[in-house]
């Protein structure tokens, strides 16, 4: 069943501990100036997303140095680093502080360490402001990095003021060849200002509809069911997205059939699925 966290000081946020996602790894890390962090993940492999700040990240014996390039989330592409399955890992402030979103998912190979600068992430453009659906997904971990992790995806997704995004309503919990894979999904949702606010709504074909007000830090669980989110006008919407398929890594949706014509006036939505597969 769909789960809230709402912004909470609760570490790691998301574990094996958690009794709606079996697949998903998530944490936030805040470092002020020249303190360090050192965590291992024996099941996960992982993407360390600096969200703002500079940071050197030690993944076992090989260094990143100087990550992130961004002061916040709005200023930018991010700056990662992938640490596979049972790594040593430590996180140093680099001369200020520093925020870090760590996003796991369960994996049994191990791959080689390595970054994502901001000139290597894939972005893509969907929606627009006409259809209150513009929205710009960056994909940190996505295609461009099959076969050297597992089935791990992780993106940024940036809404417009009072747009809807996972729009038209779509679900991911069924394992059904060409037609829809099983992946669980993380949100964890920033607003610019932090005052603003949205709405989660959650539905299954035979089952109640679930809205949720989603504010600033707030995290949103999701093992099934349709999952259309939106952010309120007068305010940017942020979506931090971790994805993790249970059979494979591509990602196809299944859009509800009864607004499945949307597909065809919100533009870019086969971009969306392609970048996601």
């Amino acid at each position: 069943m769909p789960d809230f966290i709402p912004r909470s000081e609760q570490r790691p946020i998301v574990d094996t501990s958690s009794k709606t996602l079996d697949l998903i790894y998530f944490d936030l890390v805040t470092l002020a100036s020249n303190e360090q962090d050192t965590r291992r993940l024996p099941a996960h492999e992982s993407l360390y997303v600096v969200l703002s700040g500079q940071v050197d990240i030690e993944v076992d014996d090989i260094m990143f140095e100087a990550v992130g390039r961004r002061a916040d989330i709005w200023g930018g592409d991010a700056d990662s680093v992938y640490a596979p399955v049972n790594a040593n890992v430590r996180i140093s402030a680099h001369g200020g502080p520093a925020e870090v979103a760590i996003a796991g998912g369960l994996c049994e190979t191990r791959y080689a360490a390595f970054r994502v600068t901001p000139d290597e992430v894939d972005a893509v453009n969907v929606g627009s402001s006409d259809t209150h659906s513009q929205r710009r997904i960056v994909h940190l971990l996505g295609q461009r990095q099959n076969g050297r992790c597992g089935n791990l995806l992780v993106s940024e997704l940036y809404a417009g003021e009072g747009c809807w995004s996972g729009y038209p309503p779509h679900k991911h919990d069924t394992e059904d060849g060409d037609a829809e894979t099983l992946h669980e999904e993380l949100y964890h949702y920033r607003f610019q200002p932090e005052t603003g606010f949205g709405s989660q709504i959650t539905y299954d074909e035979d089952g109640p509809v679930k809205i949720l007000m989603t504010r600033h830090g707030d995290t949103f669980l999701l093992d099934r069911g349709y999952h259309p989110t939106v952010t309120s006008p007068g305010h940017r919407g942020y979506i931090f997205t971790i994805l993790v398929g249970k059979h494979r890594r591509g990602l196809i949706q299944r859009f509800d059939p009864a607004h499945q014509h949307l597909t065809k006036t919100i533009p870019g939505i086969d971009a969306m699925r392609d970048k996601f597969k």
